[in-house]
């Protein structure tokens, strides 16, 4: 009987392994055969989140107003443009603020920190009272791998440890970006770039 349960046990969990790993974006059902009970059960299994970038970046053609080593951010787009000069530009999916939450502006990025902590505006806490007063940097923190200050305000261009939110506007008027796509941009820029963001 012990037996029986460990190879019932074993196929289990190779049916929820098979689940798990499906790209369907959907809920599935599963049966499988419960000894204890003497009869089929059926379980749900729901897909894991979306891990992977959902807009990669990439190099275009660039033949916009902006000189070289400007950064410019599209939130209607839901796109950040690196111009690098020679007709070129890289191209990033953004997360941006949610209705309510846009803005548009020119600064400059004043400073620059990986792994950041993050420590929520008042009127953030104030909507969000279950929110830390502070959280220290880490691959589960809201702020990601790196981010990149804008001027005396509020608002940074960040890391998410929420990848599927690229491309949507979710935020509180920050600029969210994949781990590894703000890793990216924060090697190519220094504090001073121009960052414009338009709506």
């Amino acid at each position: 009987m012990r037996k029986l349960l460990l190879t019932t046990a074993g196929a289990f969990l190779a049916i929820l392994a098979a689940a798990g790993s499906a790209t369907a974006q959907e809920a599935t059902t599963k049966r499988y055969y419960d000894p204890a009970s003497g009869s089929f059960e059926t379980i749900v299994v729901r897909p894991k989140r979306q891990t992977a970038n959902p807009v990669p970046r990439e190099v275009i053609s660039y033949e916009g107003p902006y000189k070289k080593g400007t950064i410019v951010v599209n939130t209607e787009e839901r796109r950040l443009y690196y111009v690098l000069g020679d007709g070129k530009a890289l191209k990033y999916g953004i997360g941006v603020g949610r209705p309510g939450f846009t803005w548009a502006g020119t600064h400059s990025i004043t400073r620059k920190a990986e792994w950041p902590g993050w420590t929520p505006p008042p009127a953030m806490r104030k909507r969000q009272p279950d929110l830390p007063y502070h959280m220290p940097g880490g691959p589960d923190n809201p702020l990601g791998a790196r981010a990149m200050y804008l001027g005396s305000t509020i608002y940074r261009i960040h890391g998410t440890a929420e990848p599927w939110t690229i491309g949507q506007a979710v935020s509180s008027g920050c600029i969210r970006m994949t781990n590894d796509d703000v890793a990216h941009l924060y090697e190519q820029v220094g504090v001073g770039t121009k960052v414009i963001v338009v709506r």
